[in-house]
Parts: structure tokens; C-alpha cells; sequence
């Protein structure tokens, strides 16, 4: 048997499935559980690239009561594959060349449908209220020279978010010229234009600032790059959700562990938010690239440390959660959040493993908000 996934390269490949609860967590000490802290649930925001900036859409709107805002960099419209792995790749995304030809073209996402879909979600108490959605800020990030989620998309996700009655005010559509598929970084990364491994590009654009100002209004720098807080490498595996078939970890797409960075004033009990980053395909912390950065084989924290999260968190009040999910061989090799189908056709709503996961990560943080 054989199954459609995507390359290393980005593109789609036919390749033997494979079953093997093989994880490749990064070696670190010591793991902590996740902390209790006084977050206010109701301030939660997230973002993603690629595979995760299509998982923020979907966490956005699954649980869209609790959320204030989403920034979405090369990312498409709530449910865009329809449960079907050839739609994700050749009309949501390119992803699927040279074995799947790229269809994607201005209407291509099939917003009309899309919009029926999630308003059928909320019919059957799948997700919160999509008319939740209108309240929020968002910011779109695209790339002109992005040949694996064109543009087209972007401006796709864009008419999704307007059916849905989001205000043109609240919406921040950002079209970068010179950009291939990559997280934009004022000075981290490759060239702006390539679209390669790390996919985390130096474009003079920083867009952690960019989409938190954007959600949460001016920020305050950190002054210089001395960090008030702490990167702490968490236990992730409590919270896949145990009554779920796809429970035992390899399955459910999620690594053993991820990552979160607190400030110091959050740790010591000041009121907080909490911001969701999502990275995308081959980014997760145990993805093994063909060009391994320095001290390891692994990505490791490449995408962590390196997106300039934590800068605009420590004088913020911002906890920035950075959850990891990892390869399936056969089925997810390139360690992508499920926006297509493989751990389950509730994938895009509340009953997902991998957004019960995430919203049980948002809870734990917020378990120690003072009443």
C-alpha cells in the first residue's frame, strides 16, 4: 500500500506506510510539566507558518470564544482540504508537485463551501460560535515569491475571514514582495526569497512583532537581547487526550515534548495572556533536516528561539506556548499539524487530537489565574 506525502522538498511522493512509534524528541534536561499561571483565558491569541499557520485557523475558529486574535503567515481558510489530502495539496497549497499538478487559482479554496462547513460545525457543536470570529484581530502574512502557498490563498483566507463578519479594520493583510515560503525575521534565517530549510527568512520584517502588536495593541521592547524570563521544555504527552484512538503518542502527530517561554513578572504571578506559536513542516523540534543546524541533527529550537517571539513577550505579559508535533512515518513524514485528514476527520474541530491537545496546554497555563 501506498500513500501520498509529501517530500522532503516540499513536494508530494509516492512512499510505503510505514508504522513505527519511533519519536526523535531533542535531547534535554530536565522536562518540566507545564505551569499554572495566572493567565486570562479569554486574552488567548495564536499564530503559524505553512501546516501551523492552517492549525491556527482551525484552533481560531474551533475555539474561537477564547480567542482575541490569529496571525496566519502562508496559511489558508478554516477546513480548506475538506478531509482530502489532493485538495490540501493542489488547491488549498503546490505542495503536491511535481506528482500532483497545482490547481490552485483565485477561488480555488471554495470559500462559499467552506463558510457552509463551519456554520454546519457549529449546527452540530463542534466548534464555539463562529460568529465569535467578527471580535477579533488578524494578520495575514504572504509571500510573492511563496511557490508552495501562492498568494492567491492568503487572499482566499482573507474572503473566509469577511463571510465570517470580520470588520475590514480588524484584518491586517501583509503581502511581502520579495518573500518565498518562510517566517519573516528582521535578520535570522536565509534569503527572503528562497524557499528552503530553515524556511525562516531575513526579510527586515518582524513579524512576532508585528502580529502581537497587532492583537494586543503597542508593545514595550525588551531593552537589548537580555531575556527576563525562561525558555522551559515541558512534558507534552498529558495532554493527548487518553479516551482518543490515536492516544498513544506517534499517532496522534505530537511530540513527547514542547517548549514555553514565561517572563519572570508571569512567573511570580502577574496577570498574563498567552500566545499560541505554531511551527510548520519540518520545523518540529525532531524533524531531522538534510542541512542540520549547528550542535545537533536535529531542527531542536531553531524555530523557538529564533522567531523572536520572546523578545516582545517579557515586557508584555505574554507566556508564548510553542507545541511540537513530529513525523509519522508514511503518513505525516515531514512532522506537519494535521490540517488534512491523518490523525481523523474531526481534525478541524473541537473533538481533534491534536486542538483538544492544544487547548488542554492553554487551560493547564491558565489553571493558576487568581479568581
Amino acid at each position: 500500500m501506498s500513500l501520498l506525502v509529501p517530500r522532503r522538498n516540499g513536494s508530494l511522493g509516492l512512499l510505503p506506510v510505514l508504522f513505527a512509534g519511533l519519536s526523535f524528541a531533542c535531547v534535554a534536561a530536565p522536562v518540566q510539566p507545564l505551569p499554572k499561571l495566572n493567565v486570562d483565558v479569554k486574552q488567548t491569541s495564536i499564530s503559524g507558518i505553512s501546516s501551523g499557520g492552517f492549525m491556527s485557523v482551525q484552533f481560531q475558529v474551533a475555539h474561537s470564544s477564547i480567542v482575541k486574535g490569529a496571525g496566519i503567515v502562508a496559511g489558508g481558510p478554516f477546513y480548506c482540504s475538506q478531509d482530502n489530502v489532493v485538495k490540501a495539496t493542489t488547491t488549498c497549497s503546490c505542495t503536491g508537485e511535481p506528482s500532483l499538478p497545482c490547481q490552485v487559482s483565485a477561488t480555488s479554496a471554495q470559500v462559499p463551501a467552506l463558510i457552509s462547513a463551519t456554520r454546519d460545525m457549529f449546527g452540530g457543536k463542534l466548534i464555539d460560535d463562529p460568529a465569535n470570529v467578527a471580535g477579533q484581530r488578524v494578520l495575514t502574512i504572504s509571500g510573492s515569491k511563496d511557490p508552495l502557498v501562492p498568494q492567491q490563498i492568503a487572499t482566499q483566507l482573507s474572503a473566509f475571514y469577511a463571510a465570517l463578519g470580520l470588520p475590514s479594520q480588524n484584518l491586517s493583510a501583509v503581502a511581502l514582495a520579495d518573500a518565498g515560503h518562510t517566517m519573516p525575521t528582521p535578520a535570522f534565517g536565509i534569503a527572503c526569497k528562497l524557499t528552503e530549510e530553515p524556511y525562516i527568512g531575513k526579510c527586515g520584517f518582524d513579524s512576532a512583532k508585528q502580529i502581537l502588536s497587532w492583537i494586543y495593541g503597542p508593545l514595550v521592547p525588551r531593552p537589548g537581547n537580555k531575556a527576563k524570563g525562561k525558555f522551559i521544555e515541558f512534558d507534552q504527552r498529558p495532554f493527548i487526550p487518553k479516551d482518543s484512538p490515536l492516544s498513544f503518542l506517534w499517532r496522534s502527530g505530537l511530540d513527547s515534548t514542547g517548549w514555553v517561554y514565561v517572563p519572570n513578572s508571569c512567573a511570580k504571578g502577574a496577570a498574563c495572556r498567552v500566545h499560541v506559536a505554531l511551527h510548520g513542516c519540518k520545523q518540529g523540534q525532531s524533524y531531522l533536516p538534510l542541512k542540520p543546524p549547528a550542535g545537533g541533527l536535529y531542527y531542536g529550537t531553531t524555530f523557538v528561539k529564533n522567531t523572536g517571539y520572546d523578545r516582545w513577550a517579557d515586557n508584555n505579559g505574554l507566556v508564548v506556548l510553542f507545541p511540537q508535533a513530529t513525523s509519522i512515518p508514511g503518513v505525516n513524514p515531514n512532522g506537519c499539524w494535521d490540517w488534512w485528514g491523518y490523525t481523523g476527520s474531526d481534525y478541524a474541530n473541537q473533538k481533534g487530537v491534536q486542538i483538544r491537545a492544544l487547548r488542554a496546554m492553554v487551560d493547564q497555563l491558565a489553571a493558576g489565574a487568581k479568581k
